[in-house]
């Protein structure tokens, strides 16, 4: 029977508190389940820990791992920076032989893209930072006054502009051949799918989201 310990993570208590967060985490664990997984099954733990993903001890996922050390069941989270947002540490943790990890919203993923998505995502992460960083700093340069509930939707505006923009790139190589060989905007949809490439939420890819990626990387409006 496959066995599996589940890990959930929010970053802060307040959080951890209101369910911010752990709702999600716990859908998407469920659509794993009951739709991608073995059958039968058995959970045999499911452990909750309110801690950033920047730190690597955290008590809570280690006794989740010595479980799974001692059972030989998988890991199952959520997202992969449930895990962590640092990808030596998820490097670390993929390489214990006695460990395999599982990720909801990637299911068909192996190793190897596990791997390329956590370098991936920090990448990500950091040039996110930088781009906040430096529309903030034009801002103040044209003479912006920043401040109060302004101030926090800038920043927040800036960082949903420059995550769209981010992911827009990195799914370029894949949706742009495609697209000018001809491929339907369905058929993208479903290459993304099976290559478990994750939508910005985590979910599958519909024709409307491979336009709007498309449209951000300059081409123009296309057809379904």
């Amino acid at each position: 029977m496959k066995q599996y310990v589940i890990y959930k993570r929010v970053s802060t208590e307040d959080q951890g508190k209101s369910g911010l967060g752990l709702a999600a985490q716990e859908r998407d664990i469920q659509l794993f389940l009951t739709g991608f997984t073995e059958v039968p099954y058995e959970v045999l733990a499911d452990y909750t820990e309110i801690e950033t993903g920047k730190a690597n001890d955290r008590p809570i996922l280690g006794e989740a791992l010595a479980l799974v050390r001692k059972t030989g069941a998988d890991l199952l989270v959520a997202k992969l920076d449930r895990l962590s947002r640092k990808v030596s540490f998820i490097s670390a943790v993929m390489d214990d032989p006695k460990v395999r990890l599982r990720v909801a919203a990637m299911p068909y993923a192996d190793k190897f893209q596990l791997h390329i998505y956590a370098a991936l995502a920090e990448q990500e992460r950091e040039f996110i930072s930088a781009r906040t960083r430096a529309a903030l700093a034009e801002a103040k340069a044209r003479g912006t006054q920043l401040g109060g509930l302004r101030d926090k939707t800038m920043k927040r505006n800036a960082v949903v502009q420059a995550d769209a923009e981010v992911r827009a790139e990195r799914v370029a190589g894949i949706v742009l051949p495609m697209r000018k060989a001809g491929t339907p905007l369905r058929e993208i949809a479903g290459h993304l799918n099976r290559a478990g490439v994750p939508t910005a939420r985590g979910g599958q890819w519909q024709a409307s989201q491979v336009m709007r990626i498309l449209e951000r990387l300059g081409e123009q409006r296309p057809s379904m």
